[in-house]
């Protein structure tokens, strides 16, 4: 069957597409990065060895197998091989702490542990806690060589039936707010996104995010199952981004708000070649409206906006490009995705008011890995008993069915009895002409119960002082809004996919249970 009629299909395996697009894009690049390319006809090839090296090494059907590397092509196709075996993936950062390592490697029960060099020197104090068998992605002593470990050329694994309910991967959580927790993602999931038709075959996609981030597999996986080509970045830089999209013609790529502002910033963007472009994604942060509205003046291509999570549940999107007096907004709930908002007894607010954003649609994950508990804390079922996924943002839908979000629910400050949203104080502080950005967190007030205070960073080359800066914004908010404090940073601390972490800045913050 061609990769048409199977992508046309109700359900069908991603595994199963690569294979068919195979047969008809034999040598087109599949893979590129700076060492290597692979064909299409070379990487069905490779997922073949791998899928029977798997399954020789007891991997089955639903078994899990862990990638812990630096992106490259041999992870990428890693990643596919695991899934031609049947097995679940488990992604995982290579900037968790060993302990954690250790502990998501036990958790999801890997039987397979794909590593490179860097890694295993950061494990090399707690490598006796690791049962799984290890395979060095690089070729070097991390574990069996990746080629020595393969099964031989022309092998062909067993086949396996895969149903829509069964682990496609499983993601970890970053951990910022505890032990990381295992979202096991459904292979129907993953089917409703490579489906939705975004990625064409002719498609040219930067990938500048890590392969073990679900940001970049919304990007990745349908660039593939489309037949189009993934050009890989072990990791981002802005001036060799502009080089790779000029020297590939680069169609499509997916980047964070915080790498969008990088590339923004550069003196030297507008003399890159970036005609290629025809749409541009972003994700998993908020993404000022400023910002956006620069990124459709100077770069060529539409904008889109997704927000959802990892978990799945409902998703919206804004098209910039089509909707630029919204760009405030995330945008309106995809075809399918019911989006509603709850008030803190779970009951549904009226149009117009603020609630917390819960989802539902075709793409919603199975639950945290053995963690019920958790999972049932991330659900909300509404009158008629239909499944949502809680979110943890506070917004408001405005007449139109725009999204506006406010923050999360756990970022909000309620200082004097009153609501105060950080995103208010933070949009209104990055006004200031001298201002780069800007995050807003509650500390302890003894006499408020909690109180803002602003960390910011400067534009290069302005030297506005912290007084001058906090006087000019308390003359334009609210009594009640009015920052207690700003601490002037370099930079804000921010996760491997750009979200900025407002618990390490609360935690950091020395004026703690000041009565101001």
């Amino acid at each position: 069957m061609s990769a048409e009629a199977l992508l046309a299909q109700d359900f069908g395996t991603l595994a199963e597409v690569i294979h068919a697009q195979a047969a008809i894009l034999k040598d087109k690049p599949a893979l590129v990065d700076a060492s290597r390319v692979i064909s299409y006809g070379e990487l069905d090839s490779l997922m073949d060895r791998i899928a029977v090296a798997l399954q020789r090494d007891k991997v089955a059907n639903g078994d899990v197998a862990a990638i812990c590397a630096t992106t490259s092509t041999e992870y990428g196709a890693t990643f596919f091989g695991i899934l031609r075996a049947g097995g679940i993936v488990a992604p995982l950062a290579p900037s968790s702490t060993p302990e954690s390592l250790v502990m998501m490697l036990a958790d999801c029960g890997a039987k397979v542990f794909f590593l490179d060099k860097g890694v295993s020197d950061a494990l090399s104090g707690v490598a006796d806690q690791i049962t799984a068998r290890r395979v060095a992605l690089d070729g070097s002593d991390a574990g069996q060589a990746l080629n020595d470990w393969l099964a031989p050329e022309g092998s062909v694994p067993t086949p396996v039936t895969v149903t829509p309910d069964q682990g496609f991967n499983i993601i970890y959580s970053s951990g910022t707010t505890g032990a990381p927790k295992g979202i096991v993602q459904p292979h129907a999931m993953r089917w409703g996104q490579i489906r939705r038709g975004i990625y064409p075959v002719d498609a040219v996609t930067m990938i500048s995010t890590p392969l073990y981030s679900n940001t970049t597999l919304v990007s990745y996986l349908p660039t593939i199952s489309n037949g189009g080509t993934a050009v890989l970045m072990p990791k981002f830089d802005a001036e060799q981004f502009l080089k790779l999209s000029q020297q590939y013609g680069a169609t499509h790529a997916m980047l964070v708000p915080v790498q969008y502002r990088r590339l923004m910033a550069r003196p030297d963007f507008d003399s890159y070649d970036l005609s290629s472009y025809r749409m541009k994604f972003s994700t998993s942060a908020p993404f000022a409206a400023e910002l956006k509205a620069d990124v459709l003046k100077r770069w060529p291509g539409g904008l889109v906006e997704f927000y959802g999570m990892t978990e799945g549940g409902g998703t919206c999107g804004l098209q910039a490009h089509e909707f630029p007096d919204k760009l405030h907004t995330v945008g309106r709930p995809l075809p399918g995705h019911d989006i509603r908002l709850i008030d803190e007894d779970g009951v549904e607010v009226a149009q117009g008011e603020i609630g917390e954003v819960v989802g539902r649609s075709g793409a919603m994950m199975v639950g945290y890995h053995n963690q019920p508990g958790k999972t049932s804390e991330a659900e909300w079922y509404s009158p008629d008993g239909l499944r949502f996924i809680r979110t943890g943002d506070v917004g408001r839908f405005d007449e139109d069915g725009f999204l506006t979000l406010m923050d999360r629910k756990k970022d909000m400050i309620i200082s004097g009895g009153f609501n105060i949203y950080p995103s208010d104080l933070e949009a209104e502080i990055t006004q200031h002409p001298a201002v780069l950005e800007a995050a807003v967190v509650g500390v302890p007030s003894d006499q408020w119960g909690e109180t803002p205070v602003a960390f910011v960073s400067l534009r290069p080359g302005q030297s506005e002082t912290a007084e001058t800066l906090i006087a000019w914004v308390n003359g334009r908010l609210g009594k009640t809004q009015r920052l207690a404090d700003l601490i002037l940073t370099d930079a804000l601390p921010r996760s491997h996919i750009g979200k900025v972490l407002k618990r390490e800045l609360r935690d950091d913050y020395k004026g703690k249970a000041r009565t101001a």
